[in-house]
């Protein structure tokens, strides 16, 4: 187990890829705030949704996702229509304007790493990459909580 110095370094490092994320949406489209760049992706990537399942995947507030929901409707990247099982309820997918509008995203994400990264070996890009996805992983199956008081 790493010793505590390395976790409050970690905790650091990650806190600085908060700023990298920032440079990163800072390549987007205009049109298209990280949020919709967030909600084509999960959709993308589940299908088709409820607005509940999707506010989940978000970690956001049903209020919150519904702003979002509206701002890529209107933008024709998402596709509603009544749940055959609950005539209430709509479910979301992404549209091929929305895939189009991911496309050009990712493309630009791509660019944007492919610069900054330049001088880095293909092997650090690569064990970087498998490292995030491990570090994703272990958050995926611990349900983190605030300490009680």
């Amino acid at each position: 187990m790493a010793a505590q110095e390395q976790y409050e370094e970690l905790s650091r490092q990650l806190g600085a890829v908060a700023a990298v994320r920032r440079d990163l949406s800072r390549v987007l489209p205009p049109e298209c705030p990280p949020a919709s760049a967030m909600t084509l992706a999960l959709l993308k990537q589940c299908g088709e949704v409820r607005m509940s399942k999707l506010a989940e995947l978000l970690g956001i507030d049903m209020s919150v996702t519904s702003r979002h929901v509206a701002y890529a409707a209107e933008r024709g990247w998402l596709d509603r229509h009544p749940d055959p099982l609950d005539k209430r309820s709509r479910l979301l997918s992404i549209s091929p304007q929305g895939v189009e509008m991911l496309e050009q995203v990712s493309a630009r994400y791509t660019r944007a790493l492919t610069a900054c990264l330049s001088d880095w070996p293909d092997e650090d890009v690569v064990r970087l990459t498998e490292l995030l996805g491990r570090l994703r992983e272990s958050f995926g199956g611990c349900r983190l909580r605030a300490p009680q008081p």
